[in-house]
């Protein structure tokens, strides 16, 4: 077995250079991997210990521990990034792939993968360009989930009675909202203070619309009618917090009608696409919230003036159709004018047929007393009295009448007599009667009776049809047999 060489041998004893020897002379000491990493970890953080970087966002992820991991690349290179929760809690926007950034933070090395990296400890988007395509990006997102589309917008209250207000208590913007309100239509306000630039205001703001979305009507807080998301101009980063997601959703799941007044008129921001209602400034804000009290005013006096008028009107052309009306028809005097005439007329008409009447009557009468003058008269009466004398009563004139008279009804009394039903009786007939009295002609008849009674000249025989039947009393023909009555309690009224 061969012995391994002495580490005191030359190289020339070692031809192949298979074991690692020390040189004479060379203090350069082998490193451990561990070494080297950690040696190159500080170099790289001594020399890049504070570095900004512009590139655009990659493969962006949060853990579930809170971090984020991206990478930031641009034509030629990739740059692996990390940045630790406690400062993501710091970002003004949502890192998404596709971004445009600056990174701020450190450079230093993961030994486990042997890559270098930079720590970020401040991200922020590499200009407006930067920011108008995120805006956009995020715009098409949400517009695509119908949260800007027009059916969604509600019609804003006439005169609300109770305004909430989402804004910071300290600017100028919430002083010109109450002095706008108060000239207008003062009303009750409420106000729930907010940041409107930031860090943090953006959760700020969509929790104080989701509060009031959340009051219940005749809490302790009044439940606003219409609700006003309102801050003053600035570029487009101050206005990022209402282009951030968590706003407009908060906006657009609000129950309360909401007047999106966020900048100056050429601001726009996606909180205005959510609200039911743009203003340009909170000054125009409170102008579009209630209306001027004192037009109000002025309209519901024209209204009851046009009532008023409205409801006299039709008098007034009543009154006017009328009067033209009695003008048309002609007077009384003129419609009675004929009858009055026609009466004049009959009455001269009567007056002269009285006049002839009476004198003609004088006339008559005048003729008629010529006739009574009193020779005429006593001429006349003995004349009557000449005819009295020579008139004779003569008796036979009286008596033959009367006995005629007598011969006729004589000869009524002996017809009647004869005529009479129970004259035959006399002569040996008989009346057979059934047991009401009523009396038969048929055979017929009487073969339907149980019982019969014959009735001669002096009394009345009960018989029996097919034996011999009880005789009747004697007497008158008995009376018509009453039918038995159901009640036998009821006397008959007719005895």
């Amino acid at each position: 077995m061969a012995r391994a060489p002495s580490s005191g041998h030359s190289r020339s004893d070692d031809p192949a250079g298979l074991v690692a020897r020390e040189r004479q002379g060379d203090n350069a000491q082998p490193l451990s991997i561990t070494e080297i990493s950690n040696l190159l970890k500080r170099a790289v953080e001594d020399r890049f210990g504070h570095v900004r970087l512009r590139g655009e966002l990659s493969g962006v992820k949060r853990a579930a521990s809170g971090h984020l991991y991206c990478a930031l690349k641009d034509e030629k290179a990739v740059l692996d990034g990390v940045m630790w929760r406690g400062s993501t809690g710091r970002l003004a926007f949502n890192p998404e792939d596709g971004l445009e950034v600056i990174a701020t933070g450190k450079l230093t090395t993961y030994a486990g993968r042997s890559k270098y990296q930079i720590v970020i400890e401040q991200l922020e988007l590499a200009g407006e360009g930067a920011l108008l395509a995120l805006l956009e990006k995020t715009r098409a997102r949400l517009e695509a989930e119908g949260l800007f589309a027009r059916e969604r917008k509600r019609p804003l209250p006439f005169l609300p009675r109770t305004i909430g207000v989402v804004t910071s208590p300290t600017g100028s913007v919430i002083r010109d909202i109450l002095h706008r309100l108060a000239d207008r239509f003062p009303s009750h306000v409420v106000v729930w203070p907010v940041l409107v630039q930031g860090q943090g205001a953006a959760e700020q703001v969509s929790t104080a619309i989701r509060g009031f979305s959340a009051l219940e009507p005749g809490g302790g807080v009044p439940r606003p009618d219409l609700l006003i998301v309102a801050r003053g101009g600035g570029s487009i980063e101050d206005l990022w917090s209402f282009n951030e997601e968590s706003v407009v959703r908060a906006i657009a799941e609000c129950t309360i009608p909401v007047i999106s007044a966020i900048g100056h008129e050429t601001d726009t921001t996606l909180a205005d696409h959510a609200a039911d209602c743009r203003a340009p400034t909170p000054t125009a804000a409170a102008e579009m919230a209630v209306p001027v009290r004192i037009d109000l005013e002025a309209t519901l006096a024209d209204f009851a003036t046009r009532q008023r008028r409205a409801v006299h009107r039709p008098v007034e052309l009543g009154r006017e159709r009328l009067e033209a009306r009695v003008r048309r028809m002609p007077r009384a005097e003129t419609l009675l004018q004929p009858q009055a005439q026609r009466l004049d007329e009959l009455s001269e008409r009567l007056r002269r047929g009285l006049a002839d009447r009476a004198v003609q009557g004088r006339e008559r009468l005048a003729g008629v007393g010529a006739r009574l003058s009193p020779p005429v008269l006593t001429r006349a009466h003995a004349e009557a009295q000449r005819r009295l004398e020579r008139a004779r009563l003569i008796p036979a004139l009286v008596q033959r009448p009367l006995k005629s008279g007598q011969d006729r009804l004589a000869a009524l009394a002996r017809l009647a007599s004869q005529l009479h039903p129970e004259k035959p009786l006399e002569r040996g007939y008989a009346i057979v009667r059934d047991p009401e009295g009523r009396a038969l002609t048929g055979k017929a008849q009487a073969e339907k009776e149980a019982a019969l009674s014959l009735q001669f000249r002096d009394g009345m025989l009960g018989v029996a049809v097919g034996k011999p039947a009880p005789a009747a009393p004697a007497g008158k023909p008995s009376k018509r047999r009453k039918p038995p009555s159901s009640n036998p309690e009821q006397e008959d009224l007719f005895g």
